[in-house]
């Protein structure tokens, strides 16, 4: 059998044509993290195997996770879910293979045949009590039930997709901020107390299921995952349509509090009493359409067709493990739901505040009287919970906002803060750098320079494709778009953006631009160096024989460094000279270790535990003496972000938390709850630190309390459904902050003075 195409995320060409001793058949789904493959073995059983993308496959903390989501799927295999059959997380490509399991999911049975009969959705709720009873039992929470995780089998409801469950047991119950789920079917406890999650959770996500199942929609509808959010905390459920006899049971299920909720032994019990002839006639499903697979294990189905860039977001838009993503949905909250699962950061019990065009809903039950709506941004509340890459880019606050001339509006004496609208026909985040005197930024379809004083727009180049590497950077002194519409390179001059000169692509995995020397650093470990002024190759051959280099690189830094991390938990770093090749130094040092800064020729690290995708450690190595400084975090972060400043690191983790640390005095200097989820990398100017966040504001922070000063407007853009990847870093130059939004546009504010933002 020849390799299979692969059209998901990755730098691959060709997916394998085994896992482990499984023959890859024919393919089930495709998500941000992996694809789902219909599968034999070697006795002939069809099984649905996972295989992760090859550039997750390269990182380690992503492997932690995927080992735990291995872990979770074997502990709970039994009648209920997909089994696992095999697994070797620790494979080139990480793999998980479980019992191929024909039958659509719910959310597609809903979408093709419409709401379920009163006896089926009795059925189907006895058949996902008993699920969860026996999730369980053996300690594991499951925490994103939802319709597209409910597989309609001949012997009932499976619950397939443990990518994000978590044992009780887990050290992870120790960690702070850190929650993923899917808006629609998370309890309010996952938005006010994460650490709290316990078992009920899942209770409340099945009464939104069985409320999707009896009508199509969830019972906290709307366009955006914010107002969702909000309604979950404060609004009573709409119940209209759920049939009688289980709307008690459902609104109990509903109930804000996880102690008022049954549990699963209670809902059988109730269900019983609710019809003493209930049945328990199998589940059928109808044929899907013809050319379309049936069937799913550890997850099935094309991708839902929105945008799922994200790590956890993409993962649950289709074919993830266990995910048995669906093709679409017409109700808002799986539309929601296809926009992919998300984390949101613990903010002490801080709850979503009012957001601006919370529409009219009906509702079963009585409810509270309504705060006022606030068209402000909301600082603590949904939009700082929520905001984040996964939910990068959601009309909340009535923006109808057009392209139009930058407009200047006074913030102080000493500068004119300006904003200019989206460049792009199609609206997404700016990408900026700022070289040549200019504004080098890149969004889909075009790249472009803006005056730095007024924002004004200097010139366009138009692309084929999106920005694929980062912003454009200035190299050789021209700017390097680092696109790759048709694998060429072309250089642009920074005043005109004239084509200065074009090459082919060398072949690679990998691609760094430091200094005016572009390193791209291909799959058999070979680089190659080009150079940013001629489009001339430098050099071309390995650096290093640990496998494929990729390349960290820092501001006024001439050289370039490649990590290695060991399966004996040491990490080989290689220091290498850009314009020559030759390698300045190397060093095997202690730890899981990424590189995000150098100061003084000085290196600095980021240590993480090797169980988990946390961050558990700063590291400064002095390649000179040989010195190694490792400072503890008081408390262990996920994924964070990090830049350098003299000898202190400041971090931003993904659940909001905003902190500097020093690594000459070996502690934390200070720690600041942002209410951003997935922040920026930090920025560090003018005695400030500034990070933005997913709906678009900009935060100033004082570099030497953590005081937060100020923040900007939100900026949201028209797209209820994209998902970033990343967010841009702020621009500090010369007293102005430069920053970017899903809006489209990009905007300066006078740095010295977040206060009056």
């Amino acid at each position: 059998m020849s390799p299979q195409r692969n059209t998901g995320q990755g730098a691959e060409a060709e997916l394998p044509e085994y896992a482990g001793h499984y023959r890859l058949e024919s393919r089930l789904g495709s998500g941000g993290m992996g694809v789902v493959h219909l599968a034999r073995s070697t006795s002939g059983m069809k099984v649905a195997v996972k295989v992760v993308h090859a550039d997750y496959a390269r990182d380690p903390e992503f492997r932690g996770r995927f080992r735990q989501e291995v872990a979770a799927a074997r502990r709970v295999s039994g009648a209920f879910t997909a089994p696992v059959v095999d697994a070797d997380p620790d494979a080139e490509r990480p793999w998980m293979a479980t019992l191929f399991i024909p039958g659509s999911t719910l959310a597609e049975q809903v979408k093709r045949n419409g709401p379920m009969s009163s006896g089926e959705l009795r059925r189907l709720m006895a058949g996902l009590a008993e699920a969860l009873r026996d999730i369980h039992r053996v300690g594991v929470v499951h925490r994103d039930l939802k319709p597209s995780n409910v597989l309609l089998a001949e012997d009932g409801p499976k619950v397939i997709d443990f990518g994000i469950s978590r044992p009780k047991d887990s050290e992870l119950r120790t960690e702070t901020g850190k929650l993923i789920g899917t808006p629609p079917f998370m309890a309010p406890e996952q938005f006010r107390r994460p650490r709290e999650v316990g078992p009920a959770a899942d209770i409340f996500a099945l009464g939104s299921v069985m409320v999707h199942a009896a009508t199509g929609r969830g019972p906290f509808d709307s366009d955006s995952p914010y107002v969702v959010a909000y309604q979950v905390v404060h609004d009573e459920p709409d119940l209209t349509g759920v049939p009688g006899n289980l709307a008690p049971l459902v609104v109990r299920c509903l109930a804000k509090e996880p102690e008022d909720r049954p549990t699963p032994d209670e809902l059988m019990r109730e269900l019983r009493s609710v019809a003493a002839s209930y049945d328990t006639q199998a589940f059928i499903p109808e044929p899907r359409a013809e050319g379309v697979a049936t069937g799913a294990g550890v997850g099935a189905g094309p991708p839902r067709g929105v945008a799922a860039d994200t790590a956890d977001g993409a993962d649950k838009a289709a074919g993830a493990a266990g995910a048995g993503g669906a093709g679409g949905s017409a109700s808002r909250a799986e539309r929601a739901d296809a926009s992919g699962s998300f984390a949101s950061g613990e903010q002490g019990g801080a709850t979503p505040g009012d957001p601006a065009g919370k529409p009219s809903r009906r509702t079963a039950g009585p409810r509270g009287p309504r705060r006022a709506m606030r068209r402000t941004a909301v600082g603590a509340g949904v939009l700082g919970l929520l905001a984040g890459g996964t939910l990068a880019s959601v009309q909340l606050l009535g923006d109808r906002s057009t392209p139009h001339e930058s407009t200047p509006r006074t913030t102080t004496a000493a500068f004119d803060a300006w904003d200019t609208p989206s460049v792009s026909t199609t609206q997404s985040t700016p990408q900026c750098s700022y070289g040549a005197g200019e504004l080098l930024c890149g969004q889909t379809g075009v790249v472009f320079a803006l005056d730095p004083t007024d924002g004004t727009l200097l010139w366009k180049h138009s692309v084929s494709d999106a920005l694929r590497s980062g912003p454009p950077v200035l190299a050789g002194e021209l700017v390097q778009p680092l696109t790759d519409p048709d694998r060429r390179l072309e250089a642009l001059a920074p005043k005109t953006g004239k084509v200065s000169w074009r090459r082919d692509m060398p072949e690679h995995t990998g691609l760094r631009v430091v200094g005016g020397t572009l390193l791209f650093s291909a799959a058999d470990g070979t680089v190659t160096a080009v150079d940013g002024a001629t489009g001339g190759t430098k050099w071309r051959h390995a650096v290093t024989d640990r496998g494929v280099p990729y390349f960290s690189s820092f501001a006024g830094d001439p050289l370039a460094y490649a990590t290695n991390v060991s399966d004996t938990g040491t990490t080989e770093v290689t220091a290498v000279d850009p314009d020559s090749g030759q390698v300045r130094w190397s060093a095997r040092l202690e730890g899981s270790l990424g590189a995000v800064g150098s100061h003084d020729g000085k290196v600095f690290f980021l240590s993480a535990d090797r169980a988990t995708p946390d961050t558990e450690a700063v590291v400064r190595y002095d390649p000179a003496s040989r010195a190694t400084r490792r400072v503890a975090l008081p408390v262990p972060r996920q994924s964070p972000e990090a830049t350098v400043q003299g000898d202190v690191v400041y971090l931003m983790s993904t659940a909001g938390a905003l902190e500097a640390v020093d690594t000459a005095a070996g502690k934390r200097l200070w720690s600041l709850e942002t209410g951003l989820f997935r922040g920026s990398r930090p920025a560090v100017g003018d005695g400030h630190v500034y990070v933005t966040g997913a709906d678009g504001r900009l935060l100033g922070v004082d570099a030497r309390t953590g005081r937060m000063l100020g923040q900007t407007r939100a900026r949201l853009g028209r797209h209820s459904d994209r998902v970033a990847s990343s967010l841009p870093a702020p621009l500090p130059v010369d007293g102005r902050v430069y920053a970017t939004a899903p809006d489209g546009s990009v905007f300066a504010v006078d740095g010295r003075d977040p206060g009056n933002w």
